[in-house]
């Protein structure tokens, strides 16, 4: 038997006998685990449904041991599950040695050579969507975010241009998310082989990407180029262990989980960046000498990317204060320790990088928008795990450049050109925690031409 002492034994707030918290929790996902954190410390319990023990981890050093030194203890859990109708066994769902293999034929996708290729492609798609922009018109800007990130995961991922991969893609994945993320909601989920309503239009969706998905996939089996495209590395890679490749099954997968967080996350982050610009004018107009000294008014290039260091500083403030991962979710797969605390098999363990994010004892004024914080490698000075926008561990964002690079290209490009203003009749801007934080109810925005000569 294990000692115990009164810190093993986490406290939270008393639920409801059958629901537990899980009202709360999905009513206000953020305000309730920022409040779990301060009322109840490093370790706070909660129940979604009655059974389920969950634990929200608010120490950097217990979120370390999940994530990296003891993560073989631990799974994804299995609220993922309603993904994998979409996404299959990708990288996101998949689990333990199929993951991990997985993980090694796709990583050289997104090594360094390739995504300088892809930076191009960036530039390209954003100078071009803009360039249809009208001084002093209201644009939705959430949907321009959507839409430039798609053109540009199209665009390198298969070398589709923007306005075919909407229509082949975009459209029907963002109905799959919407049934997808219900499902996640729901305590108790219907089968998808039961013929309700929801469950039938679900299935003729998927139906419908699928055969676009493997029509590409079989027309690249017959062609005999090499492509340079993400697509064209996933299907020529081999395991260095096995000397195998992906099967179609495979490859249909990966592309689906790229897409989706190709798309989703980095629309999210650049929506956003420009709201929190919007609000904060002495920011913008750093941004604006920053990008007139570097790019002036000649065409950005991928060179630019090393150079707009406040820029780059802009996007990972925007990543602390709403990361687009707001919460990551593991089961532990056997009895464990972290720290104090014992744990069974079973229970659930939530690591929030929002809380993380907002915590006045490693960021200071954690409400401020504050790029100038993370200059002087300030990072190095605080724990690994009290900013983790992107995860960690061997399950760390296998995109995260990929991202990072983009936002900070497609931020570049409009920021040379226009200004963004919050429309004045706006709604309350709110985060909504849906499979990423996205401003609620859109960002409706004037876009103004910047003279600068």
């Amino acid at each position: 038997m294990l000692d115990k002492d009164a810190h093993d034994s986490p406290t939270g707030p008393k639920g409801k006998i059958i629901t537990g918290h899980t009202k709360e929790f999905q009513s206000d996902t953020i305000g309730f685990l920022t409040r779990l954190a301060k009322e109840y410390g490093d370790v706070a319990k909660l129940r979604l449904g009655p059974f389920q023990n969950v634990y929200l981890i608010s120490d950097p050093d217990l979120i370390k041991q999940i994530l990296v030194t003891k993560q073989k203890s631990f799974l994804k859990s299995k609220d993922f599950d309603s993904l994998k109708p979409l996404i299959g066994e990708g990288l996101i769902t998949s689990d333990k040695d199929f993951h991990m293999r997985q993980r090694r034929l796709i990583q050289p996708s997104f090594k360094k050579t390739h995504i300088s290729n892809y930076a191009q492609d960036m530039i390209d798609i954003t100078k071009e969507y803009i360039s249809t922009w009208k001084n002093g018109e209201e644009r939705i800007i959430t949907e321009d975010t959507m839409s430039l990130a798609l053109g540009i995961v199209s665009k390198t991922m298969f070398s589709t241009e923007l306005k075919d991969g909407y229509n082949l893609i975009g459209e029907p994945i963002d109905e799959v998310m919407k049934v997808a993320v219900k499902r996640m909601r729901n305590l108790f989920q219907l089968p998808l082989w039961i013929p309700t309503k929801s469950n039938r239009e679900y299935k003729k969706v998927l139906e419908r990407l699928d055969t676009v998905i493997y029509n590409i996939i079989e027309g690249r089996r017959e062609d005999a180029k090499s492509h340079e495209d993400m697509l064209g590395i996933l299907m020529e890679a081999r395991d260095e262990v096995d000397g195998l490749g992906m099967s179609d099954q495979q490859v249909r997968d990966e592309v689906m989980t790229i897409f989706l967080a190709g798309h989703d996350t980095t629309a999210t982050l650049l929506s956003w960046t420009l709201y929190l610009l919007s609000q904060n004018p002495e920011v913008e107009a750093k941004l604006f000498h920053e990008i007139d000294t570097v790019i002036g008014n000649r065409t950005p290039t991928p060179d630019d990317f090393m150079k707009l260091t406040y820029t780059q500083n802009i996007i990972w403030e925007s990543l602390r204060i709403y990361p687009p991962l707001y919460v990551l979710s593991r089961k532990a797969a056997e009895d464990v320790s972290l720290g104090n605390y014992h744990f069974k098999k079973g229970d659930m363990f939530l690591l929030s990088s929002y809380v993380m994010h907002h915590k006045p004892e490693y960021f200071d004024q954690p409400e401020s928008f504050i790029p100038e914080r993370f200059e002087n490698n300030y990072l190095k000075t605080i724990p690994p795990f009290a900013y983790f926008p992107f995860g960690g561990g061997p399950r760390v964002c296998i995109g995260n450049h990929f991202a990072l690079m983009e936002a900070v290209l497609v931020l570049a490009c409009i920021a040379q050109q226009y200004r963004i203003k919050l429309a004045p009749d706006h709604h309350e801007v709110k985060p909504l925690p849906l499979l990423t934080l996205r401003p609620k109810s859109g960002l409706r925005m004037i876009v103004e031409e910047r003279n600068n000569g």
